[in-house]
């Protein structure tokens, strides 16, 4: 699945360069021209990654990241800095109000991309498109295909990106409302059982290659993605839950 990158830049042929290089990457992208049009699009769904200029009309690009950083609900969003600003303190203003990176202008599409696969392999590893293989279980996200002992695992879209997630945060537990935002969607209402269901279906999808105990409830309302030998019964403190 395509990561979704929102570009906030009011310049349009900067705009339209960055977002035909990003869509020739196969990233699916949106454009702002403005903090407060962001902010619309941001509200109806949260992207993946922004993009965002320095020096914007109305709000500045930096106010604006300190806007988002303050949200309970944006404040985790990878932001790049785009600014012709070249003065160590500027880089520094910009990463210590959250920025994840910034890049210079003019700056080429090449690099752009390189920093953009970088943040999102680092804060959103889902959204990449690498394999991900954890002992013999492997999932292929640019054919949209998971495989054990050579064998493929029949999944519904939901489950496949329930299980994308779920190995790319491993050891980790997760809220059933934690899952629901970033499997789902968080705009997208889900009744509390039909999570628990998926997860079932998932786990069920799984048994026949041995794997299905590495999906196990987590310590209090929760699951956690684990192949660690031994400790499917057990957390690693050896507390049963």
């Amino acid at each position: 699945m395509a990561a979704k990158i929102l570009i906030v830049e009011d310049e349009a042929a900067i705009q339209e360069l960055i977002t035909y290089n990003l869509q020739q990457a196969g990233y699916e992208t949106v454009c702002a021209d403005h903090a407060e049009q962001a902010m619309m699009m941001i509200n109806d769904a949260l992207p993946d990654l922004i993009l965002l200029d320095w020096m914007l009309p109305k709000m500045s690009g930096i106010e604006f990241a300190r806007v988002l950083r303050r949200n309970e609900r944006t404040r985790l969003i990878p932001i790049i800095m785009l600014t012709a600003r070249t003065q160590e303190a500027d880089k520094v203003t910009g990463l210590e109000i959250g920025a994840d990176d910034d890049i210079t202008k003019p700056f080429s599409p090449r690099e752009l991309i390189a920093r953009i696969n970088a943040v999102l392999r680092r804060l959103i590893p889902e959204a990449s498109d690498e394999v991900v293989e954890i002992d013999g279980l492997r999932l292929d996200p640019v054919n949209h295909r998971v495989t054990a002992v050579n064998k493929e695992i029949e999944l519904g879209p939901t489950e496949y990106r329930l299980l994308h997630f779920m190995m790319t945060h491993t050891e980790r537990v997760y809220s059933r409302g934690q899952l629901l935002d970033r499997v789902w969607g968080d705009h997208v209402f889900v009744e509390g059982p039909s999570g628990d269901v998926r997860i079932r279906r998932l786990r069920k999808a799984l048994e026949w290659a041995g794997k299905d105990e590495w999906l196990r409830p987590g310590r209090g309302a929760g699951y956690r993605f684990s192949a660690v030998a031994g400790l499917s019964a057990k957390d690693p403190d050896n507390t049963e839950i």
